[in-house]
């Protein structure tokens, strides 16, 4: 009994130690626990996450494989596009060469059948051409027939005038005109909507217009002048009319004063002009030349004489055209001297770079300046012979 009492302070020892220890472990375990769980924790906060992301990244890579798609659809409606306006242009290209051909075609019989036309002109020419042979004759000149002469002399001084009006176009300041050889050239350059002309160190902005020029005409005037008849003006009326056209027969009728031979007499009082008509051609000639003669009315006075003229106006034309060759330039600004500005218009429309060519003429106005510019027609090439 002694020994049993003396070892149970022994095993309580024990026992509280091994308690403590356990309770120590236990604790040790909670705290591992704990951690554990914040670890759990923050990795199901961690696997979260990246789910989240999994599925963003998988509906991005929906959405980019969508519009992938969605492009590749447009890429091959694209191609089927192409393909069809390929074919199309392709279609045209070929029609287009066919109509070239048919015109060329068409061109080449025009050509033939004007080369025909020409040929056949040339034959008919030829062929209604007269020729005769005129034999040697001796001829014996004696006199000239009186009634051949008669007719010869009195017929009248005919003269025909071809009166052609100008065109005339008004050049105003900051324009300019420009002719060129051909045709051609100045139908390119009014296509072009501007043009820039270098000017030393500025560029300047014209701009190419057609001229329209004010109608013009174009006439001719048939002149018959008498050989016997004589215009006599400023006759004073001073003396009863059967008198004075006597004193006018006998007036006109002095050789010493010029006259001749006096046919008939013609006296209106109401204007005080007459006409006198001679017997043989030629005095009134020379009287119209001199345009004054001595009368003996009732005193000698000098009146006016002058031919007597019928006239006629044939051929009348009105004609509105444009220049073929000729240019306007214009909102053309004052930069530099006059002469200056004109070289440099010049040299750029000389240039078949700048769609230009060879120029006939050039006429620049300057700001403040008007000038006027007359038109004549370009008159046929003629053959070197």
């Amino acid at each position: 009994m002694a020994d049993i009492c003396s070892n149970r302070p022994v095993n309580g020892k024990e026992e509280d130690g091994r308690l403590e220890e356990e309770a120590r472990e236990t604790e040790e375990a909670k705290k591992e626990l704990e951690a554990w769980k914040t670890k759990a924790e923050k990795a199901d906060d961690v696997k979260a996450r990246l789910i989240l992301e999994k599925l963003e990244e998988d509906e991005a890579k929906e959405k980019a494989k969508q519009e992938m798609m969605a492009h590749v659809k447009k890429q091959e409606e694209c191609q089927k596009e192409f393909k069809l306006n390929m074919s199309t242009v392709q279609e045209d290209i070929l029609l287009r060469g066919g109509r070239r051909l048919d015109l060329l075609d068409r061109l080449k019989r025009c050509q033939a059948a004007l080369e025909a036309k020409r040929a056949e002109s040339t034959k008919l020419k030829q062929k209604f051409k007269i020729y005769a042979q005129i034999p040697d004759t001796e001829v014996e000149f004696r006199a000239q027939s009186k009634e051949e002469g008669d007719d010869d002399d009195s017929q009248p001084i005919r003269g025909v005038f071809a009166i052609s009006q100008r065109p005339t176009v008004l050049l105003q300041g900051g324009q300019a005109l420009i002719t060129f050889e051909e045709e051609m050239v100045a139908s390119q350059v009014l296509k072009i909507a501007k043009c820039s002309v270098s000017c030393d160190n500025i560029s300047l902005d014209v701009k190419p217009r057609r001229i329209t020029m004010e109608p013009a005409v174009k006439f001719e005037v048939h002149l018959d002048v008498s050989r016997k008849q004589l215009k006599v003006s400023n006759v004073p009326p001073s003396i009863p009319e059967e008198r004075k056209k006597q004193q006018l027969e006998m007036s006109f009728s002095r050789p010493s004063r010029g006259g001749g031979e006096v046919d008939g007499v013609e006296y209106d009082r109401n204007t005080g002009t007459g006409q006198i008509t001679f017997l043989h051609p030629g005095v009134a000639e020379g009287l119209a030349l001199s345009g004054r003669y001595r009368v003996d009315l009732d005193s000698e006075v000098n009146v006016q004489v002058g031919p007597v003229y019928k006239y006629q106006l044939c051929k009348f034309q009105t004609f509105c055209g444009a220049p073929k060759r000729t240019i306007l330039l214009n909102d053309i600004e004052d930069k530099g001297d006059e002469e200056d500005l004109q070289d440099h218009l010049e040299i750029h429309f000389q240039k078949p770079s700048n769609f230009g060519g060879e120029i006939e003429s050039i006429q620049y106005a300057s700001r403040g300046k008007a000038l006027q510019a007359f038109f004549c027609e370009d008159s046929p090439p003629t053959a070197a012979i």
